[in-house]
């Protein structure tokens, strides 16, 4: 766009998503459903166009189909405007090999890059629930002059070890960057506080190509973003920290600002779904001025009979509650809840089916599940776990198609 810097928004999308099994059984974890309406790459999508980044590539790998379906369908920008949003499969460009990481997958399509010829190239994670200005990052990027500036969320440094951890200086500068460190560095103002990476990077576009070149020829490299190529960037002080705490959403609520969740496990995927439910919602789907974008399916309303009930839920176009009660749970698109049948705490994906009398509790049911007449799940953890898969936190989860006992 006219006065704005020329940028080049790639979106990393390869991830397997071997903790989200068996929702990542026969997709890609991005392709993931999310609240309701969702798949998880809209976030990052979203948040990319509505900073006015429309020239966009999403590199993908794993079992990518309904992936590449869900970007060619829903996000159809305007080509007149020399606008795309294009899935971007492994190429193969560099021998007969696929991606070995995260750096290598932008290495081996660097193509992208001379093509489009950006002066800085965005580089975001596919799999985060979250809400951010893009723009406001590349600002500060070209306001420092860093080489790469990589995006922090401050967490509690007894918490952070989860985490890639960054060491900053007082201007930002960043010191070190290690993955998962025992003892977290803390913040230049709060040494009980960590900035933990985002997965998010805004790069100078010569620095990226020639680190990529550098990183490409080590074999010792694991060649990954986070692993390889940031440290290597630190090693030259060409690093610099956004703090995520200092990013404006227009229409953020005091209750969400700076909500992020990387949900890479069935935990934490089912504990976000269950922060947008309450009334004052830790995430808030609902605001306009900074919209979550997706294709909604052609449906009708949803729609309450013979007393059924749903309170504080989401429930998607399409379905219906008949006779039944539904309790802080999110039921997407085309969902049946027949006479009698009890939903508590749980995520109903497209297309599920729960039968006469049945019981639902603290469980994830993926996409046509079949839940039938008088079944209980999440009643007897004992017999889940014979019958199911059951997360860490004991969520319950059922795999795409699957038949209820």
């Amino acid at each position: 766009m006219k006065g704005q810097p020329h940028v080049l928004g790639i979106v990393l999308a390869g991830g397997e998503g071997k903790r989200l099994w068996p929702l990542t059984a026969d997709r890609a974890k991005p392709a993931v459903p999310f609240g309701g309406n969702y798949r998880l790459i809209d976030f990052v999508l979203s948040n990319l166009v509505n900073a006015g980044y429309i020239r966009i590539c999403v590199l993908t790998q794993y079992k990518s189909h309904s992936l590449d379906r869900h970007i060619s369908t829903t996000w159809r920008l305007s080509s007149l405007l020399g606008q795309y949003i294009t899935p971007v499969p492994a190429q193969q460009r560099l021998g007969p090999r696929w991606y070995t990481g995260s750096a290598d997958a932008i290495f081996q399509s660097l193509n992208l890059v001379y093509d489009e010829a950006p002066e800085y190239i965005v580089v975001f994670g596919a799999d985060h629930v979250y809400r951010m200005d893009p723009s406001q990052m590349v600002e500060q990027h070209i306001a420092t002059g860093a080489g790469v500036t990589v995006a922090g969320i401050r967490v509690p440094r007894e918490q952070a070890s989860a985490f890639g951890c960054i060491g900053a200086d007082a201007s930002g500068r960043i010191t070190e960057f290690v993955e998962k460190p025992v003892l977290p560095p803390g913040t230049p103002d709060d040494p009980d506080v960590a900035f933990a990476s985002m997965g998010n990077y805004v790069f100078t576009t010569k620095l990226l190509v020639a680190a990529l070149s550098a990183d490409g020829a080590n074999q010792d490299s694991d060649h990954d973003m986070g692993g390889d190529l940031i440290p290597m960037l630190v090693d030259v002080g060409e690093a610099a920290v956004y703090d995520f705490a200092e990013n404006v959403v227009p229409g953020a609520t005091d209750r969400d600002r700076g909500y992020w969740r990387d949900v890479g496990t069935l935990d934490t995927y089912y504990e976000s779904h269950m922060d947008l439910v309450s009334v004052h919602p830790v995430f808030n789907l609902y605001n306009r001025e900074w919209p979550i974008r997706t294709a909604v399916p052609p449906l009708p309303p949803a729609k309450f009979v013979q007393g059924g009930t749903a309170q504080e839920s989401i429930v998607g176009a399409g379905s219906i509650v008949s006779a039944a009660q539904v309790v802080h749970s999110v039921l997407s698109s085309d969902v049946l809840v027949e006479a009698g049948a009890y939903i508590e705490g749980s995520v109903l994906m497209p297309g599920v089916r729960v039968g006469k009398g049945a019981v639902v509790r603290r469980a994830i049911l993926d996409k046509n599940v079949l839940v039938p007449d008088g079944a209980q799940i999440g009643v007897d953890s004992d017999l889940d776990r014979e019958r199911y898969t059951v997360s860490g936190g004991n969520v319950v989860v059922l795999g795409k198609g699957a038949h209820a006992e």
